[in-house]
């Protein structure tokens, strides 16, 4: 019984003395610098962009990405903004394979492969575009073609209203194709 009472004594040092070692800590990248990564990340999600209690834009992303320190909202893996007028209603919808939101000014910025199709049937590409929040204007400085069911036009330089009504191309290399 005494042996049993010291191997039962003995056991019991030697696993309280194992559990003591040190412990394996991961290791550190210390060439990754943390302020580079990404804050928040989200996949599949999306965004309301609102102003006084009213939709302005409704925005979906493969992936949105919120970095510490500046106050923008990163947005890849596909783009889907439906733009919304006062009264509520659809006007238009843009697609992008990557974009960004100001969340100062709700201000959007699409990039790669922007498609813009309004409910009025006009049909805008380009490799960039802005959306101006407060004035409810898209605009961009880069090559631009519209079809609409009225015409075709292609330049550089682009403003239009966000339900694509009333647009002007500043530097037009196309001509319109009446139809």
């Amino acid at each position: 019984m005494k042996r049993r009472r010291a191997f039962s004594v003995l056991l019991l040092v030697a696993l309280a003395l194992s559990g003591c070692e040190d412990k394996i800590k991961p290791s550190v990248l210390t060439s990754v610098d943390s302020r580079l990564l990404p804050q928040q990340e989200s996949a599949n999600s999306d965004i309301v962009l609102s102003d006084s209690g009213r939709i302005r834009a409704m925005i979906h992303a493969g992936l949105i990405r919120v970095y510490d320190g500046t106050r923008v909202t990163q947005m890849s893996g596909g783009v889907r903004v439906r733009f919304i007028n006062p009264m509520g209603e659809l006007t238009t919808i843009l697609t992008s394979q990557e974009g960004s939101v100001d969340e100062a000014t709700n201000n959007l910025e699409a990039r790669k492969n922007v498609y813009v199709v309004s409910r009025d049937s006009v049909k805008l590409w380009t490799e960039e575009l802005y959306w101006d929040n407060r004035r409810q204007l898209i605009h961009t400085p880069a090559f631009v073609r519209i079809v609409s069911p009225r015409e075709q036009l292609q330049g550089q330089g682009f403003e239009s209203d966000q339900a694509l009504e009333n647009y002007r191309i500043f530097k037009v290399t196309g001509e319109s194709v009446p139809q």
